[in-house]
């Protein structure tokens, strides 16, 4: 018999109910978490990195020792991805090693082509075009906060990064209203959601903060971005101001990491609003549902009951 290999790269190729259930099991591994099940015991993660990170590392890391896995950890320097090995012979000698690889790099296709040669999961931390697992632990954090985040209005200031991105192509699978405020010049095309009516775009930041339950930023100027101007998103920093056109109860998200006056200032992260390091440590609790799901069908033995893994 063989496995449908079930990777983790595209939000928006995951059947909503799994991307439903795969919350569910996060919030049942978040209440257990001073006691994890050793569903991953004896089981190997390879994370593969070309880009510095704090949560990414720390939360996948731990998700898989904390299940009862074992991780070993290369930047792209460290081997010989996209050099002078080809990705499919390395995409099929990590197949033979580790039970399930982690990647956090620019190239998105990259990630994607190693998927196409694996027998293994690949799970996306992070491309230049997309940040699945940030935006599962974002909309964990919004249900934990505010209930179902279907029916919600999301707004979005800022640049059209990976993050912003991700959002749009999870808006349809959750539901939500999704209001981007972006300067005129990087914008992405329209057409981009003629098919998402709850998506709107436009370059007025009190527009988009209007009315929301949640107000999302991120930093200005993306990792392997530094020099570029910021004057254009001065009109999008997140006051106290923006935020009082939200919700009474609206909450504040990013994803970190952030500089302080400039996309957001201290005075909105003093607030109850802020909920930044609920939003970090539910990477936690999503990495390990992520990995129990990809891990569940891969053929190798999880250490329980599958009925209660993803259920």
């Amino acid at each position: 018999m063989t496995n449908t290999i079930r990777h983790f790269i595209n939000i928006n190729s995951i059947p909503a109910e799994t991307l439903q259930d795969i919350l569910k099991h996060s919030h049942q591994l978040k209440k257990n978490k001073f006691t994890p099940p050793q569903i991953l015991e004896g089981l190997s993660l390879a994370m593969i990195f070309d880009k510095r990170s704090t949560r990414t590392r720390l939360s996948f890391e731990i998700a898989m020792k904390q299940l009862g896995g074992h991780t070993i950890v290369m930047t792209k320097d460290e081997m010989q991805l996209g050099g002078s090995e080809s990705v499919e012979d390395t995409a099929k000698v990590l197949s033979r090693f580790v039970d399930a690889v982690m990647i956090r790099i620019s190239d998105h296709k990259l990630v994607e082509e190693l998927a196409s040669h694996s027998s293994i999961p690949i799970i996306n931390a992070l491309t230049n075009d997309s940040h699945p697992c940030q935006i599962m632990a974002d909309i964990m954090t919004i249900e934990e906060k505010l209930g179902s985040v279907e029916g919600k209005k999301l707004a979005w200031f800022g640049d059209y990064n990976n993050v912003a991105k991700t959002f749009v192509q999870a808006a349809p699978k959750f539901g939500y209203e999704l209001s981007l405020a972006i300067p005129q010049d990087l914008q992405p095309s329209a057409d981009l959601f003629k098919n998402n009516p709850q998506i709107t775009m436009g370059s007025d930041a009190q527009l988009a903060a209007k009315d929301a339950d949640v107000i999302i930023t991120d930093t200005w100027v993306s990792m392997g971005q530094e020099g570029k101007s910021i004057e254009t998103f001065l009109p999008y920093r997140v006051t106290p101001e923006l935020m009082a056109l939200a919700k009474p109860h609206a909450i504040f998200m990013h994803c970190m990491p952030i500089h302080r006056g400039e996309e957001v200032t201290d005075e909105v992260l003093n607030t109850p609003a802020s909920v930044i390091y609920d939003e970090a440590e539910n990477r936690l609790h999503v990495q390990k549902a992520i990995l129990a799901y990809c891990l569940e069908n891969s053929g190798v033995h999880i250490h329980s009951n599958p009925s209660i893994l993803i259920g």
